[in-house]
């Protein structure tokens, strides 16, 4: 009898702790469910939260606090102070919502998904899916700011927990796997990149862009050509204009080949540039890809093949002319990359990337120029040889001012043309020219 009187005490202490973890969901889900969560009903959220995950034990109870503990975050996120400068909001939300909270929001948020489309009862779908939508910018602006501070490998994975949560925003997959490349985290760049292949994705489209009035700047509406035809037919804007986003196939086959080069399967990273090819025979972009495999393993003679084989095919193609300069800078074959730039700018000469790199081409010779210069003495001989030096650096600089200033009356917003502009002003001491650029920074 003693027994059975434990077993019936246990089984009273189990009922309670369910009744007891039941009335602690329906408080989670009171409190969830208000339009504004703050200051003590924010704190009793996250206590609750901290004491109802251990105690579930039914499968919707085990998915519907999981669901309130991956929301904690972005509830905190909410309840930011907007009143402070934009610096701290920026780093109170990077705080919250870090790698690790994503990836919890991931599991969580998709495990309710997939829960109450098993069960037909839409309980939370609706609000993930506006969650999902809310919180996907803040994700790219975050995984950005982690980016600029050079930890690539959180920035990877913030945006492959967005991709996640979204699995048809297929660029933030692609982003994902660029920041594992620079963080050197080729096993998880691999895996990325394969799935981009498996899911034949490609990366193309457009953006739109229109001068707004009242700012004086170009604004850029991303791939929504709608909403940039309705405020160029409003008024509000003008000069519209699109900017094609190529393939992006090349990339990725070549970031696979590289990859499987650095890890010594020479063969396999053949192999997949050839199926590439197979599979995207009017790619030219793939024809480089498969030029600069060669060229790393220093197979020269199909290296040459491939490339005569890109001209051959599109000799007036300027995408594929500047391509061709970026595998040659790359090489260190400088003078081949600077034909190609100029070739590149014979065939359009508003082409804002040759201009570009090959200005940054003809400045690499500065740091010989400065290097020399600063081992002279103050002999004749020196001095005359420093005055040699400075007339070769002067006229490196003179060449590359075209190009230059080219480049900034393009694209007046582009930060890197108008710094490097604005140092060559320096160097040649044309102060007039630089005060003026200088004010519209």
């Amino acid at each position: 009898m003693r027994i059975k009187h434990i077993i019936l005490a246990s089984a009273v202490l189990v009922s309670v702790s369910s009744f007891a973890q039941k009335d602690e969901l329906k408080k989670l889900k009171k409190i969830y469910e208000k339009d504004e969560i703050k200051g003590n009903d924010l704190a009793e959220y996250k206590a609750l939260v901290n004491k109802v995950e251990p105690l579930a034990t039914e499968e919707s109870d085990k998915i519907y606090a999981a669901f309130y503990k991956a929301m904690t975050p972005i509830l905190e996120s909410n309840a930011i102070d907007q009143t402070m400068s934009q610096q701290q909001i920026q780093m109170a939300y990077a705080k919250l919502v870090n790698p690790k909270a994503i990836s919890d929001l991931v599991t969580g948020l998709n495990a309710t998904l997939d829960y109450e489309k098993k069960t037909g009862k839409k309980v939370y779908t609706d609000d993930i899916n506006e969650t999902i939508t809310a919180f996907k910018p803040m994700f790219v602006e975050i995984a950005v700011a982690l980016a600029d501070a050079k930890q690539y490998k959180q920035a990877s994975e913030v945006l492959y927990g967005a991709y996640q949560l979204d699995k048809k925003d297929q660029d933030k997959l692609f982003y994902a796997a660029s920041y594992s490349v620079n963080a050197q985290d080729f096993v998880k760049a691999l895996e990325y990149y394969t799935e981009l292949k498996r899911l034949k994705y490609t990366g193309e489209g457009a953006l739109y862009f229109a001068y707004n009035a009242t700012s004086k700047t170009e604004e850029n509406f991303g791939a929504n050509k709608t909403l940039r035809d309705v405020a160029v037919k409003a008024g509000s804007h003008t000069k519209p204009r699109e900017e094609k986003i190529p393939s992006k196939v090349g990339e990725i086959y070549k970031n696979i080949a590289l990859i499987l080069v650095e890890d010594g399967k020479i063969e396999e990273a053949k192999a997949a540039i050839a199926d590439a090819r197979t599979a995207n025979p009017e790619d030219s972009g793939l024809i480089l890809t498969e030029a600069d495999l060669y060229l790393k393993i220093n197979d020269f003679d199909n290296y040459t093949k491939l490339i005569n084989e890109a001209l051959a095919r599109n000799p007036n193609n300027a995408d594929l002319v500047y391509n061709l300069g970026v595998i040659s800078a790359n090489a260190n074959k400088l003078a081949e990359a600077e034909t190609y730039y100029k070739k590149t700018l014979e065939i359009d000469p508003n082409y804002f990337n040759a201009l570009l790199n090959l200005s940054e081409l003809k400045l690499r010779a500065d740091e010989k120029y400065v290097t020399e210069m600063n081992k002279l003495g103050t002999s004749e001989k020196d001095n005359k040889r420093y005055e040699v030096i400075k007339a070769e650096r002067e006229k490196c600089f003179k060449s590359v001012l075209p190009y230059l200033e080219k480049a900034v009356e393009l694209k007046p917003e582009d930060d890197a043309a108008k710094k490097t502009l604005l140092s060559v002003y320096n160097a040649l001491e044309m102060t007039d020219k630089y005060k003026a650029l200088k004010a519209k920074q």
